[in-house]
């Protein structure tokens, strides 16, 4: 039998057990409540509040845990804060936005071809077929999927939610910098305006907030040369159309409204394509091998998914994809230097901790030369005794 002073302890851990129970499941249906009436969150700091709330109910009960919470995931927030406030350094810095450029690239790259006009003229619908509702899912992926992996890799393992946090960070920074210094417009902005309109490089052109119909020769990208019956004619910015179609009107319009308050010229590199291909690369070690189409299949659809809807160039992606890959390197090599710190690290020599110096190996050559001797008995320190 336990001891009586065992019982209520276990009694209490029980109780807390169900508390933490309740408490998450109550949470869950306050998200999925107010994700019915009010769309996804996609703004950073509602999700993250969405986390830290379920983080803290499911650690009832466990004070140090309860306060890791808020050491851990409030910095995280601030950071993330300071990166979406920074976002006008491009209007602080004055680079000319990059219009044409792009266009041209793009044109090099593919004979003469623009990939977002010739995708759209092909596949694009009056209505959103149903695999428009899949890349509108992976392109809201980019506001909850690495909010998610950082709330399981908090729970699982801290260290590994550190290194998830520094590639995260490492490449949200890195690219606000370059969106600092060389602002770049989207092709659903080019498809609105013309060489005239963005004369001298203007951020935010009054051509942008414009509808594509009727610009002159297509704007910057030039006319469809055909589109689908009933399709409209012009490059459209099309992301939102698949959750309407499943009549999530609320997140279609929280999508818009999201990116009507971002930096509209920040096209260089695309942070979704470096996120999702940052993420991929993360995770390539840590999951079972039988994930990783699954990794590949997402990057690809998500580089498919932002050429189609306009919103970058192919040229945006790849870039995207280089920065990813110098963080993915950098921070691989910041680790490889921590390990090497952790495992040569000198240990003080104490004087309850005597010098042990080791004998040298005998030469085996001189050992074939020299007949041995039977009557001696064997070296502890040569033959590995104890």
């Amino acid at each position: 039998m336990l001891p009586r002073a065992a019982e209520p302890a276990g009694s209490r851990e029980r109780w807390l057990r169900r508390l933490r129970w309740i408490a998450v499941i109550t949470w869950a249906v306050v998200i999925a409540y107010r994700t019915i009436t009010d769309g996804f969150a996609v703004n950073r700091e509602l999700l993250l509040l969405y986390i830290a709330t379920g983080l803290l109910a499911a650690s009832i009960g466990q004070a140090r845990k309860m306060l890791y919470v808020i050491r851990d995931w409030l910095p995280f927030a601030l950071v993330l804060l300071a990166y979406d406030l920074s976002r006008g350094a491009a209007d602080l810095v004055g680079r000319p936005t990059l219009w044409q450029w792009q266009v041209d690239v793009d044109r090099w790259l593919f004979g003469g071809t623009v990939p977002t006009v010739w995708l759209q003229e092909r596949l694009k619908l009056p209505e959103p077929p149903w695999w428009e509702v899949v890349i509108s899912t992976v392109y809201m992926s980019f506001f909850i999927l690495p909010y998610v992996i950082a709330a399981v890799l908090w729970l699982r393992n801290r260290e590994e939610w550190k290194a998830f946090v520094r590639l995260f960070v490492g490449l949200s920074f890195s690219a606000l910098v370059i969106y600092a210094l060389v602002p770049a417009a989207p092709p659903w902005a080019a498809a609105r305006c013309t060489p005239a309109d963005v004369d001298g490089g203007p951020a935010n052109p009054r051509c942008m907030f414009r509808p594509a119909k009727g610009v002159p020769d297509g704007g910057l990208l030039g006319q469809m040369q055909m589109s689908q019956d009933g399709a409209n004619a012009w490059i459209e910015r099309i992301v939102g159309r698949g959750w309407g179609k499943l009549n999530l009107h609320s997140a279609s319009a929280l999508i818009d409204q999201g990116q009507a308050a971002v930096n509209l010229v920040a096209a260089i590199p695309s942070l979704h394509a470096g996120l999702s291909l940052g993420i991929a690369a993360f995770l390539w070690r840590r999951v079972p091998r039988r994930w990783h189409p699954i990794l590949v299949a997402y990057v690809l659809t998500m580089a498919f998914t932002l050429v189609y809807t306009a919103e970058h160039y192919v040229i945006d992606i790849l870039l995207g994809w280089g920065l990813a890959a110098v963080v993915v390197a950098l921070l691989a090599r910041y680790e490889a230097w921590r390990r090497y710190r952790r495992r040569h690290r000198a240990a003080p020599i104490t004087a309850e901790q005597p010098l042990v110096i080791a004998r040298p190996e005998p030469d085996r050559r001189d050992a074939r030369l020299e007949p041995a001797r039977c009557d001696a008995p064997p070296d502890p320190v040569a033959s590995g005794g104890h």
